[in-house]
């Protein structure tokens, strides 16, 4: 990492710790009212060369969530290569009450400033990917670990969920070759306004996806006969 890199880094996180403690307060809060359990959760992921650590977040989902969900989830987005879209704004019954807002925000992930202290995360950066995803990299994807990921990036400013797996790639290795304090620069200043309209995107998103419930019709009606009676799985 340049050393200007960690300079800035060093000095924006000991400067925001203060945000961080009064956000963990709020957190345990709320989570001893909505979902009583442990208020971070961690995660082993892949950073910079391939090596691995653990990044911690609030917790926005109940404690013992089914993760084969995810992975599903990833292996549809790869091998489609369709638009990363998160599963938040199809209803994920695994969130806690307000948890999208928290995900979409990236209140979630202040947490992750203990990862840039300890020099496993940058503010700038690839996002860190979980190792199940990292084993499905093709070779001259994972030249995007080339960087030291990040809380926020070049990809994530630039359409994020609207672009492909391959497109998240592509923008995360232009980021590792071009790396400069201009372009990070840049990139915090479209941070804010992109995490303002993921909010907005993931509200309108839900409330389409959100489940219509039909009300029972007032007269009876008889149960159609079956044509078979073989239990289905």
């Amino acid at each position: 990492m340049p050393i200007w890199k960690r300079g800035v880094d060093l000095a924006v996180t000991l400067a925001v710790l203060p945000v961080l403690a009064v956000a963990t307060l709020l957190a345990t809060i709320l989570l001893r009212i909505y979902s009583p359990g442990p208020v971070f959760f961690r995660q082993e992921r892949i950073g910079h060369l391939g090596r691995k650590f653990r990044i911690y977040k609030f917790r926005t989902m109940h404690v013992n969530a089914d993760t084969g969900v995810h992975k599903d989830h990833f292996r549809t987005l790869v091998g489609s290569n369709v638009p990363m879209t998160k599963m938040d704004v199809r209803g994920d019954s695994r969130l806690i009450p307000g948890g999208w807002l928290l995900r979409a925000s990236g209140l979630d992930e202040l947490p992750q400033l203990i990862n840039v202290l300890r020099g496993e995360m940058s503010l700038i950066g690839p996002r860190p990917c979980i190792p199940y995803e990292y084993d499905q990299y093709l070779p001259w994807q994972r030249k995007r670990f080339m960087a030291v990921p990040g809380l926020t990036g070049l990809w994530q400013v630039s359409g994020k969920n609207r672009t492909t797996f391959e497109e998240m790639v592509r923008l995360d290795i232009q980021y590792a070759e071009e790396k400069s304090l201009w372009l990070d620069l840049s990139i915090v200043l479209r941070t804010v306004p992109t995490l303002l309209g993921q909010i907005g995107e993931t509200r309108q998103r839900r409330r389409v996806h959100a489940p219509v419930h039909v009300a029972a019709p007032a007269y009876r009606v008889e149960p159609a006969k079956p044509f078979y009676t073989r239990e289905l799985s």
